[in-house]
């Protein structure tokens, strides 16, 4: 069984024939409020977040190659809202070991806060079908943009989200 239908089946299932737009947590949806640990096991509560200012999630792996194609997204999104939006990438932890994950981090440096689902608490609650889903929220508190895969414009979700 590959990874991703590991994935899956821990997300209990994908309908087929979805597209990314009918994948994941609805767009207008209030965003779940959940307390995922960070790589180090230090609880981190996106209540603190949500509703106060943007947040961007992407939930990744160490072994997914799309997810680190999107990486240089991720980075010049940040280097653009970094100061304005709280960027987190969840780990969803299938075939992922803490050290694994600090190994890529170390290598990688995403501009991101590393989270560890390793209950799949927010992956369940953000209905997460693959790697490379972002998930942006506005300051609101409402899901304002999903998608996944390597050319998404994350930037330009974001600037719908803060105004710059």
């Amino acid at each position: 069984m590959t990874r991703l239908a590991v994935f899956l089946l821990l997300l209990g299932g994908m309908p087929t024939g979805a597209s990314a737009q009918d994948e994941g947590i609805a767009i207008g949806a209030r965003a779940p409020v959940v307390v995922v640990n960070d790589i180090d096991g230090k609880p981190v509560d996106l209540g603190a977040y949500l509703g106060k200012q943007p947040v961007l999630l992407e939930f990744w792996a160490t072994w997914c190659n799309v997810c680190e194609e999107l990486l240089p997204r991720v980075q010049a999104a940040y280097d653009t809202y970094g100061g304005s939006v709280a960027f987190f990438g969840v780990n969803v932890t299938v075939n992922q070991t803490p050290e694994r994950v600090r190994r890529w981090i170390a290598s990688h440096h995403p501009p991101y806060r590393t989270l560890y689902d390793d209950k799949g608490v927010s992956t369940r609650a953000y209905e997460a079908p693959i790697t490379s889903y972002i998930v942006i929220i506005d300051a609101a508190g409402r899901v304002a943009y999903t998608g996944t895969g390597a050319d998404q414009d994350i930037t330009g979700a974001l600037a719908r989200v803060t105004r710059k």
